[in-house]
C-alpha cells in the first residue's frame, strides 16, 4: 500500500515566477506537483502560505507548527515546500515546537523555480517526499541528494545547488545509484507529540568584532532584549582588555539575562574551558552552545524563554540534546 503523504506549500523560489518587481511566490502546491509527473505516493496537497522565506517569522513558525500538528495523524509523512533563506531557522523551531512528533516531516525547497527548465526544485521535491515515506519521525531538511536533520542545518550558499549543509554531524541519508543510503536514523522515543509555539522573539544574535562596544549590549536590553547569542571567535573567546565583553557578560547574567556563547566558525563546537578568554567568560556564567548551529542556538532560546526559564533553566536546557541539535560530551 502506497503511503499517505500531504505537501503544504508556504511559497519561495520553488513556487516563484517572474514579475516587473523580480522573483514572487505564485505557484500553488498543486502546481508543484503536476511538475513531478508521476509519483508512487498518495499525495494530498494544501497551500498554507504564499511567502518568500524572507517574510517568514515567528508568527509564520507558529502557524507552520500548528499546521503540521493538525494534520500528522492523518498522514504517514509530510512534506513542507519552503524559500531557501530562512529554511534553516524554521527547521530548527519546527524541533522545538513538535517535539516528538510522530512522523517524519521534511523541509525542501529550491535554488531555481521549479518553472524553469534546468531547476533544482523537482530533484529536491522528489527527494523530499521519498524521505517523508521512509525517515524514521523527526524534522528533516532534504536538499541536494542529501537528507539532514532540520536543526542541524546551515544555508552555506546563495546560487550552487548544494546550498545547505549538515554541520557537525554526517547528513542523515544522502542518494547514490543504490537509492538512499543512510548514515544513520535518529532514535524513535515512544512519546506523545505536544505542540508548544509559546517563544520568546526578544533575543538578539551578535558577530562578535575586534572593537565591539559591551555597552551596545546593555542598549539591547534596555531596549527589551531578554537574552543574547554571541557568535565568539575560535573556541568561544571573547575579548577582556579595554572593551571588557567578559566582565559584561557577568553584569548581564546577574540581571537574569542569559549569553549563549557559540562560535563564529561553522565547524566543530564553541569549548569555553580551553583559553583563558573563554574560562573567564564561563566563570562569569556564559553558557555555551557546543556546536550548535547559530540558527539552532537562536531559536533554542527563543523557546525555552517562551517557557519563562530562568537564566539558570537556560543553562540546564542547552546542557540537554532536544532533537539531536547538541553532541554532548
Amino acid at each position: 500500500m502506497s503511503k499517505k503523504l500531504l505537501l503544504l506549500s508556504t511559497g519561495g523560489t520553488i513556487a516563484s515566477s517572474v514579475s516587473d518587481s523580480g522573483l514572487v511566490p505564485k505557484e500553488s502546491g498543486e502546481d508543484l506537483l503536476k511538475l513531478l509527473g508521476e509519483m508512487p505516493y498518495n499525495i494530498d496537497v494544501k497551500d498554507i502560505l504564499q511567502l518568500d522565506s524572507s517574510n517568514i517569522q515567528p508568527e509564520e513558525w507558529k502557524f507552520i507548527a500548528e499546521q503540521i500538528y493538525k494534520y500528522r495523524n492523518d498522514y504517514d509523512g509530510i512534506v513542507l515546500s519552503h524559500g531557501t533563506d530562512t529554511m534553516a531557522y524554521t527547521a530548527s523551531m519546527l524541533s522545538f515546537m513538535l517535539q516528538h512528533i510522530e512522523i517524519p516531516v521534511v523541509l525542501t525547497g529550491s535554488q531555481v523555480p521549479i518553472n524553469v527548465v534546468l531547476s533544482d526544485a523537482p530533484d529536491n521535491l522528489r527527494l523530499a517526499f521519498a524521505a517523508a515515506a521512509v525517515c524514521h519521525p523527526g524534522i528533516y531538511l532534504a536538499f541536494d541528494r542529501k537528507i539532514m536533520l532540520g536543526c542541524r542545518t546551515v544555508k552555506v550558499r546563495t546560487i550552487n545547488f548544494n546550498a545547505f549543509e549538515s554541520v557537525n554531524v554526517p547528513p542523515v541519508a544522502t542518494v547514490t545509484s543504490d537509492g538512499i543510503v543512510f548514515n544513520y536514523q535518529p532514535k524513535i522515543e515512544n512519546k506523545k507529540c505536544v505542540l508548544n509555539t509559546k517563544i520568546d522573539t526578544h533575543v538578539s544574535l551578535v558577530k562578535l568584532f575586534p572593537g565591539f562596544d559591551p555597552e551596545l549590549l546593555f542598549a539591547m536590553v534596555k531596549s527589551g532584549c531578554q537574552g543574547i547569542v554571541i557568535e565568539a571567535y575560535g573556541l568561544g573567546g571573547m575579548n577582556y582588555i579595554r572593551r571588557n565583553l567578559v566582565g559584561a557578560i557577568g553584569k548581564l547574567i546577574r540581571m537574569g539575562i542569559p549569553v549563549i556563547a557559540s562560535s563564529q566558525c561553522l565547524y566543530e563546537r564553541s569549548d569555553l574551558t580551553k583559553y583563558e578568554v573563554g574560562r573567564l567568560a564561563l566563570l562569569e556564567g556564559a553558557i555555551s552552545a557546543g556546536d550548535m548551529t547559530s540558527e539552532s542556538a537562536i531559536t533554542k532560546l527563543m523557546w525555552g524563554l517562551g517557557q519563562r526559564m530562568d537564566v539558570h533553566e537556560i543553562s540546564e536546557f542547552f546542557n540537554k540534546d532536544i532533537a539531536g541539535e547538541i553532541t554532548l560530551k
